[in-house]
């Protein structure tokens, strides 16, 4: 809707899917994608399954608080 390109598209729609699985895994998706972009980053033989919003080896500082609602 907002992009010139259609390589732009591609790559918001991208972005978009993957906030919206770490907010359906209950991360914080800011905190969610500078981890999976430091991981990238710094780990040449990272595997996928290390980063998924789902894996056990997501940081805590990326995970919600879960508050008990009234």
């Amino acid at each position: 809707m907002f992009s010139n390109t259609q390589n732009g598209a591609t790559s918001s729609s991208i972005i978009y899917s993957i906030i919206q699985t770490a907010i359906a895994n209950e991360l914080k998706p800011m905190h969610y994608l500078e981890h999976v972009f430091k991981q990238i980053q710094l780990n040449k033989d990272l595997q996928i399954s290390d980063i998924l919003p789902w894996s056990a080896s997501i940081p805590e500082t990326c995970k919600k608080i879960n508050t008990p609602q009234s």
